[in-house]
């Protein structure tokens, strides 16, 4: 309730529209409030659908106003679509500013802010998900995820295997909420301390850059192609993106995995 700013109290008060997640959650903040509303749900499976009726509201000249059940609309949360639909219309698309759960990490973890990227939710498995985390381990920029709290152990498991354990890392959780939660430590770290703590509530990672232009060394390019071959990729596959990602020679990195392989195959 305190996140509140007077701006956005005013603008859901003159809605004629309000579109959010969960009409009972949106309800209980707008009781409070004390601002009597229109309600649409509009989540990740109504979205699309939705778009007519937010454009026959906006051309019949009421305000429409879309929030999520927490942080701040379009950002791996539902929006896009609707802000993109009403954008190609000639009607006027504005934010109220609020919290925001990848800024507020950022800014409070202590890594460095001046370059970072946000990568939302990691892809949750197969080949897509094995690049993308082999992709950050030359990443220099700070990186920021989003996980849910089932899949938290895996994640932190799976950076741990591709980055190896020192690389710096900062979990926060249920940002600007009641059971608000910061950690920091290494990704060994991470990896032993949640292995033993039942992960509650939305999580926020914010990953340390790689050093500039690091070394890979012969455990590092195994860790890499045993992380790629686990996934799945074919020995070719997984001998090209970690011939690119370590700078090493691809005749040589393809031969490594070769043997690393067999030795699978074999045990």
């Amino acid at each position: 309730m305190s996140d509140m700013s007077q701006r956005a109290i005013d603008e859901l008060t003159s809605a004629g529209l309000v579109c959010c997640e969960d009409t009972r959650r949106t309800g209980m903040l707008l009781k409070n409030l004390g601002i009597d509303a229109t309600l649409m749900r509009v989540d990740e499976h109504t979205e699309h659908a939705s778009i007519p009726r937010v454009l026959d509201a906006l051309n019949e000249g009421r305000d429409v106003c879309l929030v999520t059940d927490a942080g701040t609309p379009g950002i791996s949360d539902p929006g896009e679509r609707i802000v993109r639909a009403v954008a190609e219309t000639a009607h006027v698309v504005t934010a109220v500013p609020g919290p925001a759960a990848f800024v507020m990490a950022l800014v409070i973890s202590g890594l460095p802010t001046d370059r970072f990227a946000f990568d939302g939710f990691l892809p949750r498995s197969g080949k897509d998900r094995a690049n993308a985390i082999t992709g950050l381990v030359r990443e220099r920029r700070t990186t920021v995820l989003y996980e849910a709290p089932h899949r938290l152990r895996r994640t932190l498991e799976d950076l741990f295997v591709s980055l190896g354990g020192q690389r710096r890392i900062v979990v926060s959780r249920e940002l600007t909420k009641i059971h608000e939660d910061v950690w920091r430590g290494t990704l060994a770290e991470a990896v032993d301390h949640y292995g033993g703590v039942e992960p509650k509530g939305e999580f926020v990672l914010v990953l340390e850059g790689a050093a500039d232009e690091p070394a890979a060394t012969v455990d590092d390019i195994d860790r890499l192609l045993r992380a790629e071959l686990a996934a799945g990729v074919s020995v070719r596959d997984a001998a090209t993106t970690v011939a690119n990602l370590t700078g090493a020679a691809k005749k040589n990195v393809y031969n490594r995995a070769l043997e690393l392989s067999k030795d699978a195959g074999e045990n």
